[in-house]
């Protein structure tokens, strides 16, 4: 039982941090008069079972084997979601546990789906509420993919491990300074992009709650129609911008921090990602305009401003993309299964990837061609072994699978064809709105079965920690390890 207390001691530290940042929209409160006691006695709840936890384990032995990384990486995010979910519950919107822990998931795993129906009239604590969430979601990710997944051998994470003994990454501080680098940067982001919202049009406290689900590419709006509401080029602009700055790896800042000032034009996942954007925005101009629509009723604007959101997995919206025709709701799909960087706050597959997956089928044609030929993979100047290989390719396959899974479970709930699949896909990608009637860019969650909810916060979560950091658990060889 000893083996426990390092997580136990962690997470009670986390709930006492939750709890704490409850207090933030109990300030929202007093200044919008909506006081009650939602969020003080959530925050209550919160803050003396995080100190029980926190007490009980102040023994531990204060390190972290492989077996409790996994353990503590999902217990942490299943507990946030669930003691994030008690603001909801307790408040004027009246949510039952299902809906409250399903915008809860939502939030921090950086999804963006909603079930509540009207944004507009919404309490702004509440909504205040779901904007920390996902900033907390959002660096919370960043964190741990760069200091935990390379460690966990998650998926091919293992490209970014950060070792004081491997030479590529000697520049780099040890990872408790990387920690505190990567909170100060991601503050600084979120500042500014609040900064450039206020400037260009918001009001102060939208400014503030659409910066924080900006950089973190979450996508909670304050709105029904989501960005779309502001209808302004400035506002759209800066939303992208900060969208893309949160869609990089986040380990760039810090080696650009420390001297290596070419490597956001010199990283490949990087500059693959760019690539993806602007043929993706050409392919759809192409289309809408040759071969559907007429000029005049085409907005690049529009198009580049959906074609980031749903890349990333942020999934704000400014037009009903519902209505340009079947081949962008399929376009929309595939990108919602690629996503961003890895190392970021985006989601999906990651570009590096769907990189190593491409140079894999070349080499694969080639040695049919050339049998007796050796032909090496190699990222970013790294030999990629086939151990590696088998990583990545496993991660893929197992995404897809769960896909399927998903899309089925969510069809013997009774939805169509369209509101499943891509009901699953935005689950898993952590995208937020999905395609069709019920759940696309202008409906929202609220009506789906409460079996179909917790498939989807099941999805959300899977999709958010990279699939095996859940699944290793259900190993009965992963609890003999303790």
């Amino acid at each position: 039982m000893s083996n426990y207390k390092t997580v136990f001691f962690t997470l009670g530290v986390l709930q006492v941090v939750l709890g704490l940042a409850m207090i933030i929209p109990v300030i929202i409160q007093f200044i919008y008069n909506e006081l009650d006691s939602s969020f003080i006695s959530s925050g209550i709840i919160t803050i003396i079972f995080g100190i029980l936890f926190f007490l009980s384990n102040l023994d531990h032995d204060k390190k972290l084997n492989l077996p409790q990384a996994f353990l503590l990486t999902a217990l942490s995010w299943l507990s946030i979601a669930l003691f994030g979910s008690l603001p909801f519950m307790f408040s004027d919107l009246d949510l039952n546990l299902t809906d409250a822990f399903f915008e809860s998931m939502s939030g921090i795993t950086t999804t963006g789906s909603t079930v509540i129906i009207n944004l507009d009239i919404a309490p702004k604590s509440i909504l205040f509420w779901r904007a920390i969430l996902q900033w907390l979601g959002g660096i919370g990710i960043i964190v741990m993919a760069i200091t935990l997944m390379p460690i966990m051998n998650v998926g091919g994470m293992q490209l970014f491990k950060i070792s004081s003994n491997d030479t590529a990454e000697k520049i780099l501080p040890k990872s408790k300074e990387i920690s505190i680098r990567l909170i100060v940067i991601y503050s600084i982001l979120t500042f500014s992009c609040a900064l450039f919202y206020k400037i260009f049009g918001m009001n102060i406290f939208d400014s503030l709650t659409h910066s924080m689900t900006t950089i973190a590419t979450g996508g909670f709006s304050n709105y029904n129609e989501s960005i779309g509401h502001f209808d302004s080029v400035l506002i759209e602009t800066t939303s992208m911008t900060f969208i893309l700055l949160g869609s990089i790896p986040f380990i760039a800042y810090i080696k650009f921090l420390n001297g290596d000032r070419n490597i956001f034009f010199s990283d490949t996942q990087i500059k693959t990602f760019f690539k993806v954007i602007l043929f993706s925005i050409i392919i759809l101009f192409l289309y809408l305009t040759l071969l559907n629509k007429s000029f005049l009723e085409i907005s690049v604007r529009s198009i580049a401003f959906n074609v980031v959101s749903i890349l990333t997995g942020t999934g704000y919206v400014t037009k009903d993309f519902d209505q340009w025709g079947n081949f962008p709701l399929i376009f929309f799909l595939i990108l919602m299964f690629i996503g961003g960087c890895a190392g970021s706050t985006a989601c999906g597959i990651k570009i590096f990837r769907i990189q190593l997956l491409y140079h894999f089928l070349s080499n694969q044609l080639k040695k049919i061609i050339y049998p007796r030929g050796i032909f090496v993979i190699k990222y970013d100047k790294n030999n990629i072994d086939d151990k590696f290989m088998s990583s990545v390719i496993s991660f893929i396959f197992l995404y897809i699978v769960i896909f399927f899974l998903l899309t089925a479970i969510l069809s013997l709930t009774g939805l169509d064809f369209i509101t499943s699949i891509s009901g699953a896909a935005t689950s898993i990608s952590n995208v937020g709105p999905g395609l069709g009637e019920i759940i696309g860019p202008n409906g929202n969650f609220s009506s789906l079965e409460n079996s179909s909810k917790w498939a989807l916060s099941m999805g959300m979560i899977l999709g958010r920690l990279e699939l095996f950091a859940i699944l290793v658990l259900f190993i009965p060889s992963f609890w003999r390890k303790f």
